[in-house]
This record gives C-alpha cells, sequence and structure tokens, in this order.
C-alpha cells in the first residue's frame, strides 16, 4: 500500500513551517515525535496505510525517522519544491499539530518511548527499526497516549441549510458493521 505523500520530507517541512507561522521555535526532536505521532496515529486512523514513506527506529532519545534526523542536524534544511500536500494529509496533520504542537519535546518523549513498540524495538538493540504493526496495535489500544479520535478530529462543514457537518473519508470496512 503506497503512503499518502512522497516523502517524510512533506511532512516535517510541514511542520516546520506550521511552528514559523504560530511563532514557535520547533526542536528538531520534538519534530522527529511529531513524525512519529502522526505516522502512528495515521495507520490507525487509515486501516495501516503510512503517511510517510519511511522508517522509525529506536534511539536512546527516542524515535526518530533517521533520513529527518540527519537533515535537521544543523537547523532547517533549505528546498526548493512545491510542497502542498492533499487536503486529507493536511487536514490530519494539522489535527496533529493542534494536539500535541503545544507540548514540550520532554513531554512528548515521554510519552512515545513509555510504546511498547518502542520499548520493543530497544530491546532488540541500537537503531533498531519500530515495526508498523506495531505502533498501530499501540496506539489502537492507546498505552499511554491519547485515542485516535481524540487526536484525528472529523472536518466539519456546513450544508447548503447551514447546519454543520461532520466530514470524513469513506471507509467501506464501516459498511457492513453493526453498532
Amino acid at each position: 500500500m503506497p503512503a499518502a505523500v512522497d516523502s517524510v520530507f512533506d511532512i516535517a517541512f510541514w511542520f516546520s513551517d506550521r511552528a514559523l507561522n504560530d511563532n514557535e521555535y520547533l526542536q528538531p526532536v520534538k519534530l522527529q515525535y511529531l513524525l512519529y505521532l502522526s505516522q502512528s496515529y495515521f495507520a490507525v486512523a487509515y486501516n495501516g496505510k503510512k503517511l510517510v514513506p519511511a522508517i522509525f527506529i529506536a534511539e536512546e532519545i527516542g524515535p526518530i525517522e533517521p533520513s529527518v534526523h540527519r537533515a535537521w542536524t544543523r537547523g532547517r534544511p533549505t528546498f526548493d519544491g512545491d510542497l502542498t500536500l492533499e487536503a486529507d494529509v493536511q487536514t490530519f496533520v494539522d489535527s496533529v499539530w493542534r494536539r500535541f504542537g503545544h507540548h514540550s519535546a520532554e513531554y512528548l518523549s515521554k510519552m512515545c518511548r513509555r510504546t511498547p513498540a518502542y520499548q520493543a524495538a530497544r530491546k532488540r538493540g541500537h537503531r533498531a527499526e519500530i515495526v508498523l504493526e506495531h505502533m498501530i496495535d499501540d496506539f489502537n489500544r492507546a498505552h499511554d497516549t491519547p485515542d485516535v479520535k481524540s487526536v484525528v478530529k472529523p472536518k466539519v462543514v456546513r450544508s447548503h441549510t447551514g447546519r454543520a457537518v461532520a466530514v470524513k473519508a469513506w471507509d467501506p470496512r464501516q459498511l457492513g458493521s453493526k453498532k
């Protein structure tokens, strides 16, 4: 299954730009935690689909995406290109930013390092890959992390009569389920 965006840098630059727009300094390590949370919650919300075509590894400081980690060692790198995201992806990462962007890097670090997926990878060794299926399992069960429904809120638009209507992507898996 292809990822929602072409590169992990698409989301990294989006978070960087959003922080600048909010007059907030985004530490490179905090960016790592936001990327990890985004990948995890996206996979839960979209039935195992990756947000970014990347892997996360378990370092002592927490989960990191090695390419972004290296690129951001001296601050935000320069990039010339079009960094537009599809509307669904932009709405999703905006939800992650609104839920976690105001937290400190230390808070996010503690939360990410407590996840069983991260801890299992650390036990396997230095720079062990954090398995996406384990991330999905962790965030489905909300182990010391907020439930996906409290992070990813449905987009609300107005109908032709002015009534608020929640909009979300079609999920055929829900059609046959009984409530």
